[in-house]
């Protein structure tokens, strides 16, 4: 009887081995201190620094109302003031990402006390864990998902709920989760009829995320005196004016399918690059 009870114990001991390889060990603490912006390795859970984002704020053109509320939040959330989480939605290649960057580094080279650390959207389910691996540093932090959407199910949008939420020890003070989405309730795309109510069960557990946003932003589609207006300005910063200036930035719109903050800054660089003209 004793040798059967060994061989149970030995057998124990070598599934335990293989589990404890099978299983990530926990990550080690984060050292901020490296830089401003990080990111979030999907696998191995390593926060990684990255370099400056090298865009001014005040370059970020034709979004003002959305720079303003957006700076004014990460301030009070930088100032150790309550802040609430926020939702940038709109139109693609408007700023939306740029800004959230920008204002980051803008907030961080005045106050010196703020981090961002930017996350997958396809994953989410790393949240509450991050959130809880941040909790007890000094850093005030942003933790940045760029395009969020659930298109992989309700499961994100439920481990996103429970990082903003926070369970019975409730989200941490020194962390603002900021999204950007082209949707603004974050819900995936409707599936095939015969998922008609799954799908709608998804949605609702997309639109229950959006409501834990305090505040929304919207970004609507560049119109043409705005687009104009942003090729001009940036052209006048970097010594760019031409004769038709304003023609050859249409053209370029309409190669590229539309306006955007993002197309009239693509048309600078190509300016900029066809004269020889350095940026930064």
């Amino acid at each position: 009887m004793f040798d059967a009870l060994d061989d149970i114990a030995d057998q124990l001991k070598r599934l335990t081995a293989v589990l404890e390889r099978l299983v990530p060990p926990e990550p080690p603490a984060p050292d901020l201190s490296r830089a401003t912006l990080f990111s979030l390795a999907p696998v191995s859970r390593a926060i990684t620094p990255a370099p400056d984002w090298p865009l001014p704020l005040d370059l970020l053109l034709g979004v003002d109302r959305q720079k303003q509320a957006l700076s004014a939040e990460i301030d009070r959330f930088a100032r150790g003031l309550p802040a609430n989480h926020v939702l940038l939605w709109g139109a693609r290649g408007t700023g939306k990402s740029s800004l959230v960057k920008s204002a980051v580094m803008d907030a961080a080279q005045r106050t010196g006390a703020l981090k961002l650390i930017e996350v997958d959207r396809d994953d989410t389910e790393a949240l509450p864990g991050l959130f809880a691996r941040l909790r007890p540093l000094c850093d005030r932090i942003v933790v940045f998902c760029d395009d969020l959407s659930f298109e992989a199910g309700a499961h994100q949008a439920k481990a996103l709920k429970s990082a903003l939420e926070g369970g019975v020890q409730a989200p941490p003070e020194n962390v603002l989760f900021i999204a950007t989405s082209n949707r603004r309730h974050l819900a995936p795309r409707r599936r095939e009829q015969a998922d008609a109510l799954a799908a709608e069960e998804e949605a609702e557990e997309s639109v229950s995320v959006s409501d834990r946003f305090g505040l929304w932003l919207g970004f609507p589609p560049m119109d043409q005196p705005t687009y104009l207006a942003v090729v001009r300005a940036y052209a006048a910063r970097f010594g760019l004016n031409a004769p038709d200036l304003d023609r050859r930035a249409l053209q370029w719109a309409q190669a590229r399918g539309g306006r955007s903050g993002r197309v009239a800054w693509q048309f600078t660089r190509a300016l900029a690059g066809e004269r020889n003209v350095r940026l930064f």
